[in-house]
């Protein structure tokens, strides 16, 4: 299959987030980029809370537990790009809905992560990160860019604490 740009896939994570909000009987709509980084506003009928969600969608991880190996962080499930000013970001109704599209076996998985826990990760990641390339004699280049990992059950980060799948995989019901 040959590659497919940012653009569709970014929107066909943003939409199938929307069609599991609509299978759990929320109500959610698209913001379509003007709300500020909000991608979906989330109303919960039952609860009458409202929550919003910032949706990274990545297309690569495949049918193994692990889709990479950092030196400095072992191994992890799959990753996302993110921005230094994720760092900060701490609301406790806007939550990341970090999507992952396979694409040999067409499944997918949706990570719901508190923004704080995200910003604690994205923080920590980045000064491990540049802690590590210090020790190693090197220089870590101080840009925007971060990474959010989830990580592989059972692995002992040293590092930092590593999300895992069980408490954030279709975490639907958005617990902090």
């Amino acid at each position: 299959m040959k590659k497919i740009s940012p653009n569709p896939v970014s929107l066909a994570g943003k939409f199938a987030v929307l069609s599991q909000l609509a299978l759990r009987g929320y109500d959610a709509n698209m913001t379509f980029g003007r709300t500020k980084n909000v991608d979906i506003l989330v109303s919960d009928p039952k609860t009458e809370k409202m929550y919003k969600l910032e949706v990274r969608t990545n297309y690569y991880f495949p049918d193994s537990d692990t889709v990479g190996e950092s030196k400095n962080f072992s191994k992890y499930a799959t990753d996302w790009i993110m921005d230094e000013k994720h760092e900060n970001i701490t609301d406790p109704k806007l939550f990341y809905c970090f999507v992952s599209f396979n694409e040999s076996s067409h499944n997918t998985r949706f990570f719901i992560v508190p923004s704080m826990d995200v910003a604690k990760y994205v923080k920590g990641e980045f000064s491990s990160w540049l802690k590590a390339k210090k020790k190693e004699g090197g220089k870590g280049k101080n840009d925007d860019m971060r990474l959010f990992r989830i990580g592989v059950s059972g692995v002992k980060y040293d590092y930092i604490k590593t999300p895992t799948p069980e408490k954030y995989e279709n975490n639907w019901e958005f617990r902090a």
